[in-house]
């Protein structure tokens, strides 16, 4: 359905190595940087950027938005986490846990990048 997302960054360094943090242990390979300085993450499924705004304004994450990453299960979701903590990350809602919702149960863990972006690494649950 998507082809690709991209997430403003004011710091593209900082946020190159939160992201090769969290999305290598998903098992993608360290985001490139093209000569724009915009950071790459390039699958067949689609493509993962990070950009300086290219209206020359800070970089604001989107209120209400979520950038969500499928994990294999759990542990992957709670290695992507932990990842994400050590390289700039910061927790927010509940730790990362099993919820229960209209479309059955979810294991989730949710991140702000450094830039502010909000993500969840998801696995759904039978």
């Amino acid at each position: 359905m998507f082809s690709h997302i991209m997430v403003g960054a004011d710091d593209i360094e900082v946020s190159k190595k939160f992201y090769d943090a969290t999305l290598g242990v998903l098992g993608y390979k360290p985001g490139i940087i093209d000569e724009k300085g915009r950071v790459f993450y390039f699958e067949k499924s689609g493509i993962f950027s990070i950009s300086k705004p290219i209206d020359g304004q800070p970089a604001s994450c989107g209120n209400g938005s979520t950038v969500g990453f499928a994990v294999s299960g759990p542990e992957q979701a709670d290695a992507w986490h932990k990842a994400g903590l050590e390289n700039g990350g910061a927790a927010i809602e509940d730790p990362p846990g099993v919820r229960e919702g209209t479309n059955g149960a979810l294991y989730l863990a949710y991140l702000r990048d450094p830039a502010g972006n909000k993500l969840c690494a998801l696995h759904r649950i039978g």
